[in-house]
This record gives structure tokens, sequence and C-alpha cells, in this order.
């Protein structure tokens, strides 16, 4: 697969802060930098090619009641390698294992990197099943795209992450009320070739590690306070805040500790002069209002560029069209709308929603030396009802074609 990379000359010459809002969407919605494959056909591996090399020594599986999030993997891996000579090698099940890397490994000095976080659940029915996988094919393809790493076929790459788990099906914990859990599944791409410069990478591997995980709050349900200090940015249109990369994470970590120090346990991300809400720490933002026009409605920011396209962020508000109780939207919103609602009593539910947490309560915000208080917990009732709905779907109790079963 030959690849190369699209830019315009007179990129440079482009202010971001002095363009016209309008162009700025432009921009998000239209790639400046596009990897492609150079002719229509993308180079692919096939999951009926899979090589499978399983453990002769398998580990001890972690007890139930006390798995912490992302510590604990399987036995067996899932590994591809790739470079711009033959494109994609035959992949591999194998036993997890170190990396042997070259110190100058691109991904190490230019975070060409990026990874996905899916779930499978063991349902109240004893079968596996994952959650939307083709909606974190089609994110993963984006972000690769973006960060000039080579394109694969999504489906086959689902189809050989259902045979890893088949392979480690021991390892999908069984959930109870009282420790709902799950397998947590990571596939990682990451640019491997051994030379300094900042070019795009002509070789790169693509790995799917799998692991049983807890609740990713310790305390489970428990409503969060977050820290909104508009001098922090996550992310800004034109940048890479709408892909999944490990760039985006890292700067986050020091205002976490900011947090922390504040009494809060996660960062409300905002932006502009008008303090728009974006995201909370990792993960999607709702707040559920009665709006200036009398209508109850959910509403979360756009996909602009400056929030991930998550997967329950998606599910969730199609579940809302679906239920047609209140009104769902998209849009921009700022602070100084959440503060107005909070005086006149329209603020009724806000709460953060991802992979990992699924649904967050969100109960105060630190914003300007005042601590609002957010009146979630008074009535959760949209809160507790995507907790549910997302999850009666997740653990087959209610039938869906968001999920596909592993067998």
């Amino acid at each position: 697969m030959m690849l190369r990379v699209e830019s315009p000359a007179n990129m440079a010459a482009v202010g971001i802060f002095n363009v016209s809002r309008s162009l700025l969407v432009q921009c998000v919605q239209r790639p400046i930098y596009r990897c492609y494959a150079a002719s229509s056909a993308v180079s692919t591996f096939k999951a009926k090619d899979v090589e499978i090399i399983q453990t002769k020594s398998p580990a001890p599986k972690p007890d139930v009641g006390n798995l912490k999030f992302g510590h604990h993997f399987s036995d067996h891996m899932l590994e591809i390698e790739w470079n711009n000579e033959s494109g994609w090698g035959q992949p591999k099940i194998c036993p997890v294992h170190n990396f042997e890397m070259h110190p100058a490994a691109k991904c190490l000095h230019y975070a060409t990197e990026l990874f996905e976080g899916m779930k499978a659940y063991r349902g109240d029915d004893n079968k596996i099943r994952m959650f939307r996988p083709m909606e974190n094919m089609k994110r993963m393809l984006s972000t690769s795209e973006r960060a000039c790493l080579p394109l694969f076929d999504g489906r086959e790459l689902v189809e050989l992450t259902k045979k890893l788990i088949a392979i480690d099906a021991d390892w999908v914990p069984k959930a109870t009320k009282e420790q709902p859990s799950s397998l947590y599944i990571r596939p990682t791409l990451i640019g491997t070739e051994p030379t300094l410069g900042v070019i795009r990478s002509n070789r790169a591997t693509l790995f799917v590690l799998i692991g049983p995980v807890g609740p990713y709050y310790p305390t489970g349900m428990a409503p969060v306070k977050l820290l909104a200090d508009p001098q922090f940015v996550r992310a800004w249109p034109g940048g890479s805040g709408g892909f999944k990369m490990g760039c985006n994470y890292a700067p986050t970590l020091a205002i976490q500790n900011v947090a922390e120090k504040h009494g809060c346990q996660q960062v409300l991300w905002l932006f502009g002069e008008d303090h728009q809400l974006t995201e909370v720490g990792a993960m999607n933002l709702f707040t559920f209002w009665v709006n200036e026009q009398g209508e109850k409605e959910l509403v979360t920011a756009p996909l602009n560029g400056l929030v991930l396209p998550g997967i329950t962020r998606k599910s969730l508000l199609e579940l809302g069209r679906q239920w047609g109780e209140f009104k769902v939207t998209e849009r921009d919103y700022t602070m100084k709308e959440v503060t107005k609602a909070l005086s006149e009593n329209r603020l009724l539910e806000m709460f953060g929603a991802g992979t990992a947490c699924v649904v967050s309560p969100i109960e105060g915000i630190q914003y300007k030396g005042e601590m609002l208080k957010i009146p979630t917990m008074s009535n959760p009732e949209i809160t507790n009802k995507c907790m549910k709905e997302l999850l009666d779907i997740q653990y087959g109790r209610t039938q869906s074609d968001w999920t596909e079963l592993v067998e």
C-alpha cells in the first residue's frame, strides 16, 4: 500500500484564530492532512489467515470482586505487523509478551500512536457480546488517517478480536448487580519505524489487549465534582481533540492533579471566551434541563472537533430520540447558560458518558472560585435511565442490533 500526505501549500499562512467561526468548522470537517491509499483497494489483513499460538502457562484469574480497571490482562493478545513495502503481515494471536523496539521508534518521539476503548459483556444468558464494535472501527480508521498510519478493513479486525475473546473466554467476568464487570478491549496502532524526523512512519504494529475490569471509578455510581477553569484547554478547532490519540491524554494529567487539589474528581474542559462546555475528563458531557423555551432538553456539545465522537455518546443520543420524552440537542452551550439555568432552578441533571464508566453523575462544578451545586442526585431519573438502558443492551437483557455475539 502506497501512502502519501496531502498538504495545502498555504496552510502556514492561515491564522487560525483570525478566521471566521464558519471557516474553523469547515477546517474541522475537511481534513487538512490526509493519508490514503494510492490505489482504490486498501491493503488489509484477513481473519481467516490468523496464526494461533496458545500459551503453555495460563495465568491465574483475578478475583471478580477485586478487579481494578486496566490492571489485569488475559493470556493472549492479537498482533499484526505492517510496512510500507509489503503491507499488512499475517495476523497472530499469541501469548501476551513484551515488545522489543528500537529507541528511535517514531511512536516514542512523535506520538504516532492511537487506540480504541471497547468492551465485551457476559450476559445473564452466559453469552458474550461486543457492543457496537464497528462504530469503534470507524473512529479508529478516522484517527489512523489523521495520524498517517495504515488503514485496514475494520470488519476483519472485529472478527480477529472475536477469535481472541473466544480463546480467552474464561477471562470474561460474570457481572452481578453489586459488581458490574466486563472485558475491556484495547486495540492499539503504533508507528515503529526506527528513524528520527517528523514524517510518517513506514512501519507499524497493530495489537489488541483484553482484560477483565470492574467499575472505572471505585465508588461506582457515586457523583463527582468538576473543576472548570478556562485557563486550561483540552482541544481547539482544527486540532486532534476529535481523534482517539494518546497525545490528547498526557497533557491532561497535570490538570487532573490541579482538580484533585480543589476537591474535584475530574476536569470540565471549557473552550473560548464564552466558556463553552466540551468534555469531562475523558468523557462526553450531557446536561438535562428545562431550556429557556420551557422544553425539557438533553444537550451535549456538537462534533466540531472539540470533543471525541464517543460510542456511548452516540448511543445515548439515539436512545433519547427513540424515547421521544424530551428534546435532544447537539450544540454549543456555555457556563453562562448553565449558571443562569441553575439560578432559575431549570438545571436538573448533568452526567459524563463513556465506554469505561458508562454514565457518571455530576454533583458540583468548581467555577470562578465557587462550587456550583448540580442537583443531579435529587432526582437522577434520566441519568439512571440512560445507565439502565445501556447496561440492559450490553448484558443482553434487551435484544438489540447494537451487540454482536462472540461464538
